[in-house]
């Protein structure tokens, strides 16, 4: 079991930039696949990134494709998320989570995974 905890959120125009963090106690960090989703109002909960349990593996979302990069250190049992070039679709509570499994697809399936942070609200005012 992990605990994780984001940060980084906040307040940006379109077209910046903005970088979470999720710190993870625990030092079985590098044995979860970690992911980011998002959760907008009247929206259901949405896949962002995914990146394996190595970090040589990365998967993302179409929308966010060429302007989101998912990164980690296991060394510092941290997992990033910058995010360039923001829309105001992208407003929304970010939350990173871990995954026990490395499963082909299984990193999209919200429900798989185990542990969840308390989430960070990232607004993108037009």
């Amino acid at each position: 079991q992990v605990q994780l905890v984001e940060s980084g959120g906040g307040l940006v125009q379109t077209g910046g930039s903005l970088r979470l963090s999720c710190e993870a106690s625990g030092r079985t960090f590098s044995s979860y696949v970690m992911g980011w989703f998002r959760l907008a109002p009247g929206k259901e909960r949405e896949f962002v990134a995914a990146i394996s349990t190595s970090g040589d593996s990365t998967y993302y979302a179409d929308g966010v494709k060429g302007r989101f990069t998912i990164s980690r250190d296991n060394a510092k049992n941290t997992v990033s998320l910058q995010m360039n070039n923001l829309k105001p679709e992208d407003t929304a509570v970010y939350y990173c989570a871990a995954l026990d499994s490395e499963k082909r697809y299984y990193y999209l399936v919200a429900g798989l995974y185990t542990n969840w942070g308390q989430g960070t609200q990232v607004t993108v005012s037009s």
